[in-house]
């Protein structure tokens, strides 16, 4: 029998995460070559927090048979007294909800998780649960999410899609790699993305030698601040240069001739190691990385299938749904905490005109997995384009 499958989110509109991750779930992860995955799981129950003005999802559930509940705990039990699923998949993106003065969007993804731990813990049985993308935009839910899953005996894993991308070229950072700084490139808003970016930079340097030691201190930087920082010695240049010369779709000429005003999150990890993640409007659509290891330079562009089947999504979720049928994370959750901290430090490092912030509580270590069992096999997808997604 397959696991039975609860999906608790926020809002559910063309292209929003909910539309490119539940229908996968239902009807097949297309990966690459044109192949489907059969889905081993089965959603039976949905709730939704807000219904969009674009909404789909209540007509796909209504299509495919998914009841659909006006609680969490409803979704959870089926209607009933005691938990009746296998797994939750909890996708706390978009939305009409706040912003708060430091550019950071309050979803409910604490709130949705007290709930769903509300009814295991009633039920005295813990199960699987994704969390899409971070964990929250303050460090204190986020590290309680963690906390309170890990006690319950559920296995927990959350994060962004990036890791699941394709490479060009293909890079992996074997374990125990001696790296000696490393530089990630993104664009768009500071919160929206710069958590993207931040995963991206964080799934690779977290293989380094003496794996993940945790974060000592964040800085965020804007403007010609950043270039300036760069003259200081605080990041390298090179670096931002090797990875963005991984990027195939993007204009001729210098960087600071496309991006009026970059931004960068300057990372100290407790072990000395440096990461930063630039932010490059104007200049770049797509994600990069590039580090150093003993001297050499070594880069590569993160490719996103920004247009449908989003293939990425396919490998997040086939990784996701590993863990619903095995009842074993296919990676650390711990990722996930520390890249949540680490925004919300840089976040408010610029809300205090771009203070370093320090952050003893970010020492969260851990060693990286070796291995995952999906992954894309090459460095494009092979499916024509079509529209761009939400984000």
């Amino acid at each position: 029998m397959r696991p039975k499958i609860a999906a608790v989110i926020t809002t559910w509109f063309p292209l929003s995460h909910a539309d490119v991750l539940i229908p996968k779930f239902v009807g097949g992860f297309p990966i690459d070559d044109g192949v489907t995955t059969e889905p081993r799981c089965e959603v039976v129950s949905i709730f939704m927090d807000q219904i969009h003005e674009n909404d789909v999802g209540v007509a796909f559930a209504a299509e495919h048979g998914i009841p659909m509940f006006r609680s969490i705990v409803g979704a959870l039990t089926l209607g009933g007294k005691e938990l009746a699923v296998d797994g939750v998949l909890l996708i706390g993106e978009h939305g009409d909800y706040a912003w708060n003065e430091r550019d950071q969007q309050l979803y409910p993804r604490k709130y949705f998780m007290e709930q769903i731990c509300g009814v295991l813990a009633k039920s005295g049985r813990g199960v699987p649960i994704f969390n899409d993308k971070h964990l929250s935009w303050n460090w204190g839910d986020a590290n309680w999410m963690v906390q309170r899953a890990r006690s319950l005996g559920a296995p927990f894993m959350a994060g962004s899609s990036l890791p699941f991308g394709w490479r060009n070229p293909w890079l992996e950072i074997a374990p125990g790699s001696p790296l000696e700084e490393a530089v990630a490139i993104g664009y768009s808003g500071l919160d929206i993305y710069g958590f993207h970016t931040l995963e991206t930079l964080q799934c690779m340097v977290e293989r380094r030698a003496g794996g993940e030691s945790g974060v000592r201190a964040v800085t965020c930087f804007e403007g010609e601040a950043v270039w300036q920082a760069a003259r200081d010695g605080l990041w390298s240049r090179d670096l931002a240069e090797a990875a963005c010369g991984a990027i195939v779709n993007k204009p001729a000429g210098s960087i600071e001739e496309h991006t009026p005003n970059p931004a960068l999150f300057r990372v100290e990890y407790s072990d000395g190691f440096i990461g930063s993640a630039l932010m490059l409007n104007g200049y770049v659509e797509d994600l990069a990385f590039a580090c150093r290891s003993e001297g050499t330079i070594h880069a590569t562009e993160f490719y996103l299938q920004n247009h449908p089947p989003h293939g990425h999504f396919s490998y997040l979720g086939l990784n996701v749904e590993e863990m619903f049928v095995t009842g074993k994370p296919s990676y650390q959750v711990e990722r996930t905490l520390l890249t949540s901290g680490i925004l919300e430090a840089a976040l408010e490092s610029r809300f205090r005109g771009h203070k370093r912030v320090e952050t003893p509580y970010l020492e969260v270590c851990y060693q990286s997995y070796d291995s995952l069992k999906w992954r894309p096999t090459g460095t494009r997808p092979t499916t024509p384009p079509a529209t761009e997604p939400a984000g």
